[in-house]
C-alpha cells in the first residue's frame, strides 16, 4: 500500500469519526428531558431518619406547604425601638398581608430589651424553590420603603431557601468560564504553541457539555432526584479536568512517536495503543469510585455519583476517539513552534531526570523523609472541626444570615427556625409540657393539628445547627418518645412504635451529620478496595498496589491536615462541613492514584527493555513533565470551586487542589520512586518482574512536553 493511500485512508477514517461524534453529540442533545423526579426529602434523607418522617407527617397537616419568613425590625443604632419604628411595619406601611397565606400575619413580637420586634410571615411553599425565592424577593423590595434609620431583614426558612438560589443564580456561566481561561492558560504555557492548545480545549469543553445534557436525562431517568447547582458544577470541574489530564497525555506520547514515525496516523496508532491502557485504568478507577457514592445516604451525592460517572466515561471517549481524529486532521504544523520532525533530537526532562538519580542514589533517607513531611502535614488536622450552622454555610453574608444574628442577639437563637414535633392531638398537651421541660429549650407551644397529627412548635436556645443544638435535639426526642402514647399515627415510612417525632431543618441538620458519619464508616473501606483491585489487575501483583493505595491514604490526610490549617488560621472558616470529608476522600483516592497508574504503567514498560531501577527511571524522566502539568491543571480547576460563595465548596476544591499538588510533586515524583528503588524487583511481587529484553522498534527517548516553566 502507497504512503498516498494509507495517508488518504488515515484522513478518511478521522473525518469518519469527527462526523459520527458530531452525530451521537446531536442524539445526546436530542435526548428528553424526563421529569424530575420528587427529591425524597428536602435534606434529601430516606424515611429511616426521623426528620424525613416527620416531614411525611406534616403533609397531613392543614399548613403542610406553609413555612414562616421571619422579618426582623431594629434600629441602625442598636437603641431601643419606639412606638412609631414598630407601627411603620405593622401600621400599613407595608402591607405584609399580601404576601401572607390566607392574607394575615402572626402578631409582632418585641425582645424583652425593646431592641428587635418580628413579624411571622406565613409564605406558601406550593410552587418550590423558585417560586419562594421570587416572594422572597418581592418581600425584601417592599420593606425596602421602610425609613433609613430603621434596620429591617428577612430571614427564616424561606429566606434561607432564596439566598441559597441566589448564590447559584448564573453559576454555570461563572464556572465554566473560570475554569475555561484557567485550562486554556494552562495547556497554552505547556506546549508554547499558539494552535496546539486550542484543540484539547475546544474537545475538553464539547465534553463538558454533553455530559451536562447526558445528566439532565440519565440522573432523573435512574429515579434520582438532580439538584442542580453543586451536583453540575461539580461534574463540570471534574469533566474538565479528568479529560484534560488525558489529553495531556495522549499528546505526549504522540508527539513522541512523531519523532519516530513519517507517517502520523501511524504515529496516532502507536500512542494510542499505549496510552489507552492507563487511560482506561485511570478513567475506570474514577468510576468505580465516584459510583461508591450511590450507597450514601444522601440523595445529592447518589445524583452526584451517576453525574460524575458520566463525565468520566465521555472523558475516556473524547481522549481515545475524538482527540486523536482532531490531532491527525491537522497535521504536524499544529505544534509550531516546535514541530516534532523525525530523528529530531528530544527534548527529554533534564530536570526529573537529575531527580530521579539523586532518589536513586539514596532511596530509603528519601522514602522516610517524604513520608515524614505527609506525617506531619496530617498532624494539622488533629484539632480539626465538623459542623457548619445553616448561618455559616456562606462565605458571602447574605440578608438570612444577617437577620439571624440579629434575632440571636435580642430573642433565642432558634427563633428563626422552630423545631418541629409531630405527634396525635390526644397526646399534644402532654408532648407540649415533656418538650418545655428539657434543658436547652426555650419554649414549646402546641401549632397546627389535623384530624390524627398534631405538631408542637419548639424554638431552641442555642443557634441552630450547634453542638448545643444538637445535644438539645438528642434530648428533646428522648423526652417526648416516652410520652405515653404519644406515637402519630402510621403512615408510610413512618416507625409509629418510635413514639412523638422530632424534625425540622435543626433536627435535619444533625440526622445529616450522623448520616454522612455512616457514609464514611461504609464507603472508605469500600473505595479502596475497589481502587486497590483495579491496581492489582492492571500490575498484576500485590506489593505495588498495597503501597500506591497507601501513598494515597497518605496523602489525603496529609492534605486535609494542611487544608484545616489554611481554613482555621487563614480563612477563618468556622469548621468543615460535615459532607466534605467523603466527597474530599472520593475524588481524591480516585484522582490521587491516577498519576501513579499513569507513572508505574510506564515504569513496567520500560522495565521490560532496562529493568525495574532503570525503568523507573525512565519513566519519571519521560512522565514528569506531563503528570506534573495534569496534576497542576487539576490542581487548579478544582480550585475554580472557591469563585462559588459556598464555604462546603471551597472546601472540597481546596482539599482535592492541595492532594492532587501532594500526589503530583511529592508522592508520585519522590516517595513511590523511591519505594521502587529500595524494592528492586520485589517491587512487582508476587508477579514476575519485567524481564530486560532488545528495545523494541518503537521505543526511544520521549518528548515530555513539559511546561516552559518545568523544562530545564
Amino acid at each position: 500500500m502507497s504512503v498516498f493511500t494509507r495517508v488518504a485512508r488515515g484522513r478518511l477514517a478521522a473525518w469518519l469519526t469527527v462526523a459520527a461524534v458530531i452525530v451521537l453529540g446531536g442524539a445526546v442533545f436530542g435526548l428528553p428531558r424526563p421529569d424530575n423526579p420528587a427529591p425524597v426529602s428536602t435534606t434529601g434523607l430516606s424515611a429511616q431518619w426521623q426528620s424525613t418522617q416527620v416531614e411525611r407527617l406534616q403533609e397531613q397537616l392543614p399548613s403542610r406547604d406553609v413555612q414562616p419568613a421571619i422579618v426582623v425590625l431594629s434600629r441602625a443604632d442598636g437603641g431601643r425601638l419606639t412606638d412609631a419604628d414598630r407601627a411603620a411595619l405593622t401600621g400599613g406601611q407595608v402591607d405584609l398581608g399580601r404576601f401572607a397565606v390566607g392574607g394575615r400575619t402572626l402578631p409582632a413580637q418585641t425582645s424583652p430589651d425593646g431592641t428587635v420586634a418580628l413579624v411571622a410571615v406565613p409564605l406558601s411553599t406550593a410552587g418550590g424553590q423558585e417560586k419562594v425565592a421570587e416572594t422572597v424577593a418581592q418581600l425584601r423590595d417592599a420593606l425596602g420603603a421602610l425609613p433609613d434609620p430603621l434596620t429591617v431583614q428577612v430571614t427564616g426558612g424561606p429566606a434561607f431557601t432564596a439566598d441559597l438560589t441566589k448564590v447559584f443564580e448564573g453559576a454555570d456561566v461563572t464556572l465554566l468560564a473560570v475554569t475555561a481561561a484557567v485550562v486554556a492558560l494552562l495547556l497554552l504555557i505547556t506546549y508554547r504553541s499558539p494552535f496546539l492548545w486550542i484543540v484539547p480545549l475546544v474537545v475538553v469543553a464539547a465534553t463538558e457539555q454533553l455530559t451536562l445534557r447526558a445528566v439532565d436525562t440519565i440522573v432523573p431517568a435512574v429515579g434520582i432526584n438532580l439538584q442542580e447547582g453543586a451536583v453540575t458544577g461539580i461534574a463540570s470541574v471534574l469533566v474538565f479536568g479528568a479529560a484534560t489530564d488525558y489529553a495531556l497525555l495522549l499528546i505526549a506520547r504522540y508527539r513522541e512517536e512523531l519523532r519516530r514515525e513519517e507517517d502520523r496516523f501511524a504515529a496516532m496508532r502507536h500512542a494510542l495503543r499505549r496510552t489507552a491502557e492507563p487511560i482506561l485504568a485511570s478513567g475506570g478507577t474514577v468510576v468505580l469510585g465516584v459510583l461508591t457514592l450511590l450507597l450514601s445516604e444522601q440523595e445529592t451525592n447518589r445524583a452526584l455519583a451517576v453525574a460524575c460517572a458520566t463525565g468520566v466515561v465521555f472523558a475516556m471517549l473524547s481522549a481515545l476517539f475524538v482527540l486523536p481524529a482532531a490531532l491527525v486532521l491537522f497535521g504536524r504544523g499544529l505544534f509550531w513552534p516546535f514541530v516534532p520532525r523525525v530523528g529530531s533530537p528530544a527534548r527529554e526532562g533534564k530536570l526529573w531526570g537529575r531527580l530521579g538519580a539523586a532518589v536513586e542514589r539514596r532511596p530509603a533517607p528519601v522514602a522516610v523523609l517524604a513520608t515524614l513531611l505527609l506525617a506531619g502535614l496530617a498532624l494539622g488536622g488533629l484539632g480539626i472541626r465538623t459542623g457548619l450552622s445553616e448561618t455559616e454555610q456562606f462565605r458571602v453574608k447574605p440578608e438570612a444570615v444577617a437577620g439571624a444574628e440579629t434575632l440571636a442577639r435580642a430573642f433565642p437563637a432558634g427563633t428563626t427556625q422552630p423545631v418541629a414535633v409531630l405527634t396525635n392531638p390526644a397526646a399534644a398537651e402532654a408532648v407540649t409540657r415533656a418538650a418545655a421541660a428539657v434543658d436547652g429549650v426555650a419554649s414549646a407551644r402546641p401549632g397546627t393539628a389535623g384530624d390524627a397529627v398534631a405538631q408542637v412548635d419548639v424554638v431552641l436556645e442555642a443557634e441552630p445547627g450547634t453542638a448545643a443544638s444538637d445535644r438539645a435535639i438528642e434530648a428533646l426526642r428522648d423526652a417526648v418518645a416516652a410520652v405515653p402514647d404519644s406515637a402519630p399515627p402510621a403512615v408510610e415510612g413512618v416507625d409509629a412504635a418510635r413514639g412523638a417525632l422530632v424534625g425540622g431543618s435543626v433536627a435535619a441538620t444533625l440526622d445529616t451529620e450522623e448520616a454522612n458519619n455512616r457514609d464514611l464508616r461504609l464507603i472508605l473501606p469500600i473505595i479502596l478496595a475497589l481502587v486497590g483491585a483495579v491496581l492489582v489487575l492492571l500490575l498484576r501483583g500485590l506489593v505495588a498496589p498495597l503501597l500506591l493505595v497507601a501513598t494515597v491514604i497518605a496523602s489525603f490526610f496529609a492534605s486535609l491536615g494542611a487544608a484545616w490549617l489554611l481554613f482555621d488560621h487563614v480563612l477563618g472558616f468556622p469548621a468543615l462541613d460535615s459532607g466534605v470529608l467523603l466527597l474530599a476522600f472520593v475524588f481524591l483516592v480516585a484522582l490521587g492514584v491516577d498519576y501513579n497508574i499513569f507513572l508505574v504503567t510506564r515504569a513496567r514498560e520500560d522495565a521490560r527493555t532496562a529493568g525495574t531501577r532503570d525503568g523507573m527511571l525512565s519513566a519519571l524522566r519521560v512522565t514528569g513533565g506531563v503528570i506534573t502539568s495534569a496534576g497542576i491543571l487539576l490542581a487548579a480547576v478544582f480550585a475554580v470551586l472557591g469563585v462559588l460563595p459556598l464555604i462546603t465548596l471551597t472546601q472540597i476544591g481546596i482539599i482535592v487542589c492541595i492532594g492532587v499538588l501532594l500526589d503530583t510533586l511529592l508522592v508520585r515524583t519522590v516517595l513511590v520512586p523511591a519505594l521502587a528503588f529500595v524494592l528492586g524487583d520485589r517491587f512487582w511481587w508476587p508477579g514476575r518482574p519485567p524481564r530486560a529484553e532488545a528495545p523494541a522498534a518503537d521505543t526511544g527517548p520521549a518528548d515530555t512536553a513539559e511546561p516552559a516553566v518545568l523544562s530545564h
